[in-house]
């Protein structure tokens, strides 16, 4: 018998998240407009299976879309199997298919694809990227994030049976990563706004798609309106990518022509890619570099880079800072050159210019400009996937490579002015200082190398730079608008670090305002700018005071606390000999087998040490107070001196 409240389903988003042990499966559903609950379980002390199965089949009758963190990836595919095995699913069968997936290398080997769903799915952790490896966050992550005030993990080892009262504790903290979820579904409303838009307007699915991605497919889109098949064709009844691999690249055949410099050591750097012949553009460019008039010109394959260390930086009455960058600099070095993958033709020359002009008759902040500058910027980096239609590395090259010398050409050319300073240089633009009476001989030179190049400047005037180096500084516009980068950065992504951000802030009151440091940390009112997250791998644990805590907590600095340290285990059998490196398991085992426990100079390192845990502390000898829940927790012993330290490294240098 279904239980009447089932029927109370009505449409809109619904938040879910399961959580799986051997003997208990929970799943939880909350409607974002209604606020409404929904508990199901499938244990050895009850079994919600066909209830939960109507339930999903009345979620799609009634028209809901269910939410969820990794949902694709983890959450759907269990239910799936539970739908498919007809209310008689197993609570150690559904555990048996959670393991597969989290174990499985193959993340398409369980993926449920949309035409299979039973309902709807909207996945967060997809949306903002968090499946790419750089990106990669965690629930738990963002909760520290977000500041809720509990983030605190399940006090059982996953993988156990549980008791009844566990299986309480169990459904109480799956409803706590409801809530997470469900804070983070109203922080991300804006993306998903833009996909509906996206996807109504072009009659593809862009829900699930991340930044990146939207902008690929809709290129993709465009591509193969003009031309079926340039992208993907179908070979022996299967599709095939597209591509132009490269054996090798002549660097030399990719530098544009109006690439010239005078100075010898520009020049140096010129023959030097002109020579050079490349197998893979991973590492490609590297320790190439040139020093003109003090400052240090590098090289690499993402681009171009340079800055004055350690500075501040300010303009006056006498004396201008400028910034000056290239306005889409990649997408519109390909457009006028004519640069394209070799396989796609100009007509990829014909679609990014057709795009670019289209984009620019959107204002800023509608979905198809924002959607339109997604395409032209995320091309380029897709030109070196080996997994995309944009493939050919040689495009890649002739895009960094003549964005580096152009942006040199235009260097050089604005050094002739021997009293003008080059402050930085960045992959798509660089900073200058120079004596205000030269200002319009400047602009002629910058409208000299857009004439050249047939690409558009565009300039900031700065006050002030505080630089630590060329990722780390924070600049201040003659407005008063201030730029932050780095360290100084608190404002930050929701995949970034947001430890101690009292330490930036202070920073920035210091330098920018002329506070005292001291002051600003100990006057600061907010404790959550305080704290510090804590993670560690699985395979790792974390220990405070001596007793093991959750692989992710938050804490923060203090007088009262206990000291923090992260164990990784051994790299070999704890007590043996550590094995020398550069040895094949052959020779070592033979030799092992000879010589047994004891040492042998023929296997094992010369310092005779021994394989065995590591142990490393956080922050250098300080304790900490965990705080994994604000409403137990009273914030009374912080530290100061260690945040008004932390600070002093960002400033002093400066000073």
């Amino acid at each position: 018998m279904i239980p009447d409240f089932l029927y109370s389903v009505t449409s809109g988003d619904i938040i879910y998240d399961i959580e799986t042990f051997p003997n208990c499966f929970t799943v939880g559903f909350l409607h974002v407009d209604t606020m409404q609950k929904w508990y199901f379980e499938i244990s050895d002390r009850r079994d919600d299976a066909a209830s939960l199965i109507r339930f999903i089949h009345l979620m799609n009758e009634q028209g809901c879309r269910t939410v969820g963190f990794n949902n694709i990836g983890f959450d759907y595919p269990v239910i799936h199997s539970i739908c498919m095995a007809g209310g008689y699913a197993r609570v150690e069968d559904i555990y048996n298919k959670a393991m597969d997936i989290i174990r499985s290398n193959n993340v398409f080997a369980n993926v449920i694809w949309e035409n299979d769903w039973l309902v709807e799915q909207l996945d967060l952790y997809k949306i903002h990227h968090f499946d790419n490896r750089v990106r990669s966050t965690s629930l738990k992550v963002l909760e520290f994030n977000m500041l809720m005030d509990s983030v605190e993990d399940l006090p059982f080892d996953v993988g156990i049976s549980l008791t009844s009262e566990q299986m309480d504790v169990l459904a109480s903290y799956m409803w706590h990563d409801i809530e997470a979820t469900y804070l983070f579904y109203k922080e991300s409303l804006e993306q998903i706004a833009f996909r509906e838009v996206l996807t109504k307007q072009y009659g593809k699915n862009f829900m699930n798609h991340n930044d990146t991605k939207i902008g690929k497919d809709y290129f993709i889109m465009k591509l193969e309106e003009a031309e079926q098949g340039c992208c993907y064709k179908k070979i022996d009844g299967r599709r095939q990518i597209m591509q132009t691999p490269r054996e090798q690249i002549a660097l030399g055949d990719v530098i544009l022509p109006y690439i010239q410099f005078n100075h010898p050591e520009f020049q140096r750097i010129h023959t030097w890619f002109n020579k050079k012949v490349i197998t893979e553009t991973k590492g490609a460019i590297k320790d190439v570099n040139c020093i003109i008039d003090g400052f240090q010109f590098d090289f690499g394959t993402g681009g171009i880079h340079g800055s004055v260390d350690s500075q501040i930086v300010t303009s006056d009455e006498e004396y201008i800072i400028e910034d000056w960058d290239v306005a889409s600099y990649y997408p519109n070095l390909a457009i006028v050159n004519r640069l394209h993958p070799e396989h796609l033709g100009e007509l990829f020359c014909d679609i990014y210019q057709e795009m670019y002009n289209q984009r620019k008759s959107y204002a800023k902040g509608t979905a198809e400009n924002a959607m339109l500058k997604l395409a032209l910027n995320g091309t380029y980096g897709d030109s070196n996937s080996e997994f995309s239609p944009f493939y050919d590395p040689k495009f890649t090259m002739a895009i960094t490579v003549n964005g580096q010398l152009s942006l040199c050409m235009l260097a050089e050319a604005l050094m002739q002015c021997e009293q003008l300073n080059m402050i930085q240089i960045n992959t798509d633009g660089l900073t200058i200082k120079y004596p205000r009476e030269y200002k319009e001989w400047v602009h002629s030179v910058c409208q000299w190398w857009e004439k050249l190049t047939k690409l558009e400047l565009e300039n900031v005037e700065y006050s002030r730079m505080f630089i630590r180096d060329v990722n780390n500084y924070v600049a201040e516009g003659v407005n008063g608008k201030l730029k932050r980068k780095g360290t100084y950065e608190y404002d930050l992504g929701w995949h970034q670090n947001h430890s101690q951000k009292v330490v930036a802030k202070a920073a920035e009151a210091a330098l920018v305002h002329g506070k005292d440091i001291r002051e600003f940390i100990m006057n600061h009112d907010n404790h959550m700018d305080f704290m510090l997250r804590a993670k560690v791998p699985r395979s790792n644990v974390l220990e405070w005071g001596g007793e093991k805590v959750a692989n992710i907590v938050r804490y923060y600095v203090s007088t009262d606390g206990d000291f923090l340290e992260k164990i990784m285990p051994a790299a070999g059998p704890i007590g043996d000999y550590k094995r020398a490196n550069k040895l094949t398991d052959y020779y070592f085992n033979m030799i092992k087998d000879e010589v047994g426990d004891e040492w042998d100079e023929r296997i094992h390192t010369k310092n005779k040490s021994k394989y065995e845990e590591r142990r490393t502390g956080f922050h250098n000898g300080y304790t900490v107070m965990l705080c994994n829940n604000m409403q137990e927790n009273s914030v009374v012993d912080i530290n100061y001196e260690y945040y008004i330290k932390e600070t002093q490294k960002l400033v002093e240098p400066l000073r």
